[in-house]
């Protein structure tokens, strides 16, 4: 298969040009970065233009792991947020309309449309209460999937995304615990410990991508890709620590941060039906991690 990248230099995007690479497609990359490898584009960060691309070369799948996955600048930025988020989507839509209108498109959303569901586990049904505008915007992009599909007959679908970690990764909980750690005797953290998080190691979000281009319908639908395990933040504090320094002392401040859901456990039975089955443990994927953390210094 031939497949395109957007976003190809992120943190999914390297790790989605790696994994196909290795599965013998023919992968091409986006990103707004230069980048000296073939089979690359580089796009205005400011005037973002796809049509180029696809008036030059046809994909068979076209995987967005582009845009702003921060809840925090969301808040801060919403008008930028939105064209990272939403308008370059519909951008990238209206390209593959006009010049590839069979290329399947892949959209990376999140979990955080579900802000805090009214109980767990999540399933793809519920109904979307964002708390950031971050979490709206993901929405907003899901619709626009649905519309294409629905009024002009797009192959799309969109991937709710729950808490992502791996090696590369460098923001979220395990990256600020590394950083917190190089810089104090006592990292601080906020909440109680006692919200939890369905951790998804990257190795197998790229597994669950690959099943839903070898399965589904790309009928404008969504799926949850996590683990489907419910993990408390003090226990995925305690295993990173346990693996990356063990006397290390750390303790919860109480305070809460702007956007951020209480509990999260997502209900996988949709995307399991496709035949993805979630393969690395959480104390697996740290260790991963924290050998990528130590390799890097």
């Amino acid at each position: 298969m031939k497949i395109l990248v957007i976003g190809s230099q992120g943190f999914i995007g390297q790790h989605c040009m790696r994994f196909f690479l290795r599965e013998q497609h023919d992968v091409w990359g986006v990103d707004v970065n230069p980048s000296s490898r073939p089979k690359f584009f580089q796009v205005s960060a400011t005037q973002t233009d796809f049509d180029f691309i696809f008036r030059q070369q046809k994909f068979d799948v076209c995987i967005n792991a582009s845009g702003s996955a921060n809840v925090a600048f969301s808040f801060e930025n919403p008008e930028v947020d939105f064209e990272l988020n939403v308008l370059n989507v519909h951008k990238l839509l209206v390209a593959i309309r006009k010049y590839n209108p069979t290329c399947r498109f892949i959209n990376f959303s999140s979990a955080a449309v579900y802000g805090n569901p009214c109980k767990l586990p999540i399933s793809e049904d519920f109904a979307a209460k964002p708390l950031s505008p971050y979490g709206f915007h993901k929405l907003q992009s899901e619709y626009l999937l649905a519309e294409y599909h629905k009024f002009f007959g797009l192959y799309t679908c969109s991937l709710r995304v729950f808490s992502a970690y791996g090696e590369g990764l460098k923001k979220q909980l395990f990256w600020d615990l590394h950083q917190k750690a190089l810089r104090h005797d006592v990292v601080e953290l906020f909440g109680t410990g006692e919200e939890t998080r369905d951790f998804i190691h990257i190795k197998d979000l790229l597994r669950a991508v690959n099943v839903l281009i070898e399965k589904a319908d790309f009928e404008g639908e969504v799926f949850n890709v996590a683990s489907g395990q419910e993990t408390k933040i003090a226990d995925a504090v305690n295993t990173f620590f346990k693996i990356y320094d063990p006397g290390k002392k750390y303790l919860f401040s109480g305070k809460k941060k702007i956007g951020d859901p209480d509990n999260w456990r997502a209900d996988i039975s949709k995307i399991r039906y496709l035949g993805f089955e979630p393969a690395i443990s959480l104390e697996e994927g740290l260790n991963l991690y924290v050998k990528w953390l130590k390799e890097s210094k």
